[in-house]
């Protein structure tokens, strides 16, 4: 295996096992876990329905969202050995905010999964691996299941 050496990783979780274990790879390739970033893209409250009761009541912020997702990082997260590790959270679509994030934030490396679908599943959704890398800045490497 070659060895790299980043001062800026960048990784996107669903909060998959395949994200998670994406993140533990990338912990390989730093020196300090304070390195390593961990950024969850969550969909806009925009392109949820105007009949979802959350909406249409106003009860549900993206500062409350983000709240949630933290709770969600620190609990799925808990090993010291993630101690320093930044989590973040953005929203809109998920290949562009990752692309976004490593941009602004001059990150020399995405390590990201790739859930494998194949057929109409990747018609219908896309692949967000397949677009990080045709978009991103810098390099992008794709963790296979």
């Amino acid at each position: 295996m070659v060895k790299l050496s980043c001062e800026s990783v960048l990784v996107p979780s669903d909060f998959s096992e395949q994200a998670h274990e994406a993140v533990d790879y990338a912990l390989e390739l730093v020196k300090d876990s304070a390195q390593l970033t961990v950024l969850h893209v969550a969909l806009p409250m925009e392109t949820f329905s105007v009949g979802d009761p959350a909406v249409a009541w106003n009860v549900v912020s993206n500062t409350d969202r983000t709240g949630h997702l933290g709770k969600m990082f620190r609990e799925r997260f808990a090993d010291p050995k993630y101690d320093g590790v930044k989590f973040e959270v953005a929203f809109g679509s998920p290949a562009d905010e990752i692309t976004r994030y490593a941009q602004d934030h001059g990150c020399e490396l995405i390590v990201l999964p790739s859930h494998g679908r194949t057929g109409l599943m990747r018609m219908m959704i896309g692949s967000v691996a397949e677009r990080v890398v045709r978009l991103a800045h810098c390099p992008v490497l794709v963790l296979r299941d």
